[in-house]
């Protein structure tokens, strides 16, 4: 987990899940937070990844306490997302450091960023409300590198007197990015995107797409019935239908990201595309209904495949804003288009 960073938004959850008292200080009582999490933090790590309660998952922002931080600990800023507060605080097991959160309004510092709530006049501002420039003697604060398009740290220092240093990527490399004076190496600058990283969002993609399946789903069930003598169900048919939506569901949404390195071309409506065209033959090729509805099955299948594809990019760590809105304004179309032939033809070969 990055430093600070992780997919999704959320809203409040009682700080005290995590807190060990307080410290006092020069500027009154400040919440001490503990290293290790407890189950409820395991548990509500594991129900926010499934996009369970996302919008209820945050931390109040404000200063708070690891272990027992002197005027000499090292300052690290987050966000106020919960999931980014943990791992930055189970990172911090045997070091004594104070931490500065940020109202991100639950987003996470990569996302929060983009969107300007983890950025330079909130941090000013956070840093002002808290006063942590009382509670330490040096003049240094550490920004997750992930943060740097929304902290400009020139200004940080104009406006503070205080010297942004952007830390690691990961969370895990802080203990080594402290104990060697807060120099990071090239790999800790570095984001992985590695299969367990792609597949971290599938999770919550599953949860999120699970109605629009559905109702998928009752569409072509429902409209099996049609044909030439009237309208009259017929339940033979439902299982390779319900296999068909199914596996189209599952090929955009884990098939794709899993396999997203080795699928050619740079867009993700493409590789999208790529896995629904494999898909998609192996559907008309099996096709129990004719060819008809086999070639439109295959279209709806790249259309689908194509469109959860594109839904991936903002996901990853190397695209842009820019890119995306580049992406959409001529893969939509024609994934409109793909998706309006494959239903007529699907319609019209009930009648063959």
């Amino acid at each position: 987990m990055s430093f600070g960073c992780c997919c999704g938004t959320c809203g409040a959850v009682a700080v005290a899940d995590g807190m060990t008292g307080y410290l006092q200080t020069s500027i009154g009582p400040v919440p001490r937070v503990a290293v290790r999490w407890t189950w409820r933090d395991r548990v509500g790590a594991w129900a926010v990844c499934w996009g369970l309660g996302r919008m209820r998952y945050t931390v109040a922002p404000g200063l708070y306490a690891v272990g027992t931080p002197t005027q000499e600990a090292p300052v690290l800023v987050t966000a106020n997302y919960k999931l980014s507060f943990d791992h930055l605080r189970r990172a911090l097991d045997g070091f004594d450091a104070w931490v500065l959160v940020l109202d991100t309004k639950g987003v996470n510092v990569w996302c929060a960023a983009g969107k300007g709530t983890f950025g330079t006049d909130e941090l000013v501002e956070r840093f002002a409300l808290s006063g942590v420039a009382k509670v330490v003697v040096h003049r240094k604060l550490v920004v997750p590198q992930l943060g740097a398009p929304g902290v400009a740290a020139h200004e940080v220092s104009r406006r503070t007197g205080f010297q942004a240093i952007y830390g690691p990527v990961y969370a895990r490399d802080l203990p080594a990015f402290l104990r060697d004076g807060m120099r990071a190496t090239p790999e800790m600058r570095r984001v992985g995107f590695k299969l367990r990283e792609r597949l971290a969002v599938t999770p919550i993609e599953l949860v999120h797409r699970a109605l629009p399946v559905a109702f998928t789903l009752a569409f072509f069930l429902a409209s099996s019935g049609l044909g030439r003598h009237g309208y009259r169900l017929d339940f033979g048919q439902w299982p390779w239908i319900a296999l068909a939506v199914g596996a189209n569901a599952f090929a955009g949404i884990v098939l794709t990201p899993a396999l997203l390195p080795w699928l050619p071309g740079r867009s993700f409506a493409v590789k999208g595309a790529v896995t629904g065209v494999v898909l998609g033959a192996i559907l008309a090729l099996f096709c129990p209904f004719g060819w008809l509805a086999g070639v439109s099955a295959g279209m709806l299948g790249v259309s689908a495949c194509s469109f959860l594809g594109l839904m991936f990019t903002g996901c990853t760590p190397y695209t842009s804003a820019s890119g995306v809105k580049s992406e959409m304004r001529w893969s939509l179309p024609m994934q409109g288009a793909l998706a309006l032939a494959g239903v007529c033809g699907w319609v019209a070969s009930r009648f063959i």
